[in-house]
């Protein structure tokens, strides 16, 4: 059994900050102590390997509780596979993904859970775990969820967008919730309206506004924001829990924090898609903005300072991605002349721990909160913690040892997700991660990839352990 100990650094978790060395063996965090004490001593004097964190922070390695690696999508697919989105994703400090399994209409969710599995099995660099999304509800499907909920897939995702593909009526969705509630499954909503988005676009292009802008026009603040007081209601009668996904307006934040106010079972996710870009690059000249299209869409800069404030105050919970790329020539390019075959969705696997240690630098929250929203919440939201989220005896080894004083600059020519653009290219950070680990093993060290397809393992989960 292998022993490391990383010794000298600052540990951050949601619950704390503590300067403490960390004794690792058999891939799990076996004990913490201060830096001079004796155990710590001991610890280094018979360690088969000692990493020296000083000036360093340690911190639990990231949660992004959602990704779209391979995703099928207008007519082609995310161009990230699971080798290369989660080798990316361990560039960046993140060593647990939960990307989401595809029922497609007419087929059983298992036949969906199985797809997903054989894209992913012998793949990932970093452990994975899979939410199912539910495209058809009807007797059998239901029946299904509570026995996917037993074997450890415990979310399901909705879509009142997309008629036609993924989208379900708010009778369907009454439905999945009541199960839900029944069977302790959590309930995740796309929330916008799409039939009403559809008459916009057909509109809109009747017209010749075809240009990328146009997406974010036609798909309203308001429409966000209606759709996820349905959602929240919907969820109310039911007895539901509800999990918004990728807020982006003020209007929709407003609803989840009436919501919470009332005591209810209501979270949400934003990502940093809406924390840092906006409109402006929408509109970039060109065709340039079709690099920024997805969905919810970007929003004019002014929503930013409510979602931070969400964040602050907890009406909003966790950050994730929605990483689902698409190569700007041959892929984002299908859209030319039509803004709505603009395959939607950003990169951002690798960016979003720095990105929100950024936050931390600028005063947007503190170091515990970084963590809070990146590792632990979504922990805890979907069923993993405490063996991921938390530095903690018997917690697993994912431990990143983040250099808060590095300075870097964001850019294609030296990202690893494998897509020709990055939403944040010229971007400056401080901060990055230089040494990761993955259950004890370094898979990231110094600029130096040392991980391997097959390391991740499959992750089961229990249902949500973040309930009011």
């Amino acid at each position: 059994m292998s022993r490391i100990v990383i010794r000298g650094g600052l540990v951050v978790t949601a619950a704390e900050e503590v300067h403490a060395d960390v004794l690792v063996e058999g891939g799990r965090v076996a004990a913490l102590a201060s830096h001079d004490s004796d155990p710590a001593r001991g610890w280094t004097a018979s360690a088969d390997r000692v990493i020296d964190a000083t000036g360093k922070y340690v911190i639990p390695g990231g949660v992004d509780v959602h990704t779209h690696m391979e995703l099928p999508f207008g007519g082609t697919h995310a161009s990230d596979t699971f080798e290369t989105g989660t080798r990316a994703a361990a560039w960046g400090g993140t060593t647990t993904i939960v990307d989401f399994a595809v029922q497609s209409v007419g087929e059983s969710l298992r036949a969906g859970l199985d797809g997903w599995h054989a894209k992913a099995d012998a793949q990932c660099a970093i452990d994975y775990g899979f939410h199912m999304i539910l495209s058809d509800v009807n007797e059998d499907t239901l029946k299904e969820m509570d026995i996917l909920v037993e074997e450890g897939v415990t979310s399901f995702k909705l879509f009142m967008a997309y008629p036609g593909v993924f989208y379900s009526d708010d009778g369907r969705i009454l439905r999945a919730m009541q199960r839900g509630a029944d069977n302790g499954g959590l309930i995740m909503m796309h929330a916008e309206n799409g039939i009403a988005i559809d008459v916009l676009v057909e509109q809109a292009l009747a017209a010749g506004r075809t240009d990328p802008r146009y997406h974010g026009e036609v798909r309203h603040a308001l429409l966000e924001a209606e759709a996820t007081h349905r959602a929240i209601r919907l969820a109310q009668v039911a007895g539901s829990p509800l999990y918004v996904v990728h807020v982006s307006a003020q209007q929709a934040v407003e609803q989840i924090a009436l919501a919470r106010d009332e005591g209810l079972n209501v979270f949400g996710e934003t990502c940093p898609q809406y924390l840092f870009l906006s409109t402006d690059n929408l509109a970039e000249p060109d065709f340039e903005g079709a690099k920024y299209v997805c969905s919810t869409p970007l929003r004019p800069k002014e929503h930013q300072a409510v979602l931070w404030r969400a964040l602050r105050t907890n009406d909003l919970q966790v950050v994730s991605t929605d990483h689902c790329p698409f190569c700007f020539v041959g892929q984002k390019e299908l859209g030319r002349g039509d803004f709505s075959k603009i395959p939607n969705g950003l990169p951002g696997v690798e960016n979003r721990m720095d990105l929100l240690h950024q936050a931390v630098v600028d005063g947007q929250i503190s170091r515990r909160r970084w963590i809070e929203i990146a590792c632990a919440t979504p922990a805890r939201m979907f069923g993993l913690y405490p063996r991921k989220g938390t530095i903690a005896p018997g917690a697993d080894a994912d431990i990143v040892i983040y250099d808060p004083g590095a300075e870097q600059v964001v850019s294609a020519a030296t990202h690893h997700m494998n897509v020709d653009y990055s939403a944040y290219e010229g971007k400056r950070l401080r901060g990055k991660a230089r040494t990761v680990m993955s259950r004890g093993t370094v898979v990231v060290d110094q600029d130096r990839y040392l991980g391997r397809a097959g390391h991740g393992r499959y992750q089961t989960r229990e249902t949500c352990q973040y309930l009011v």
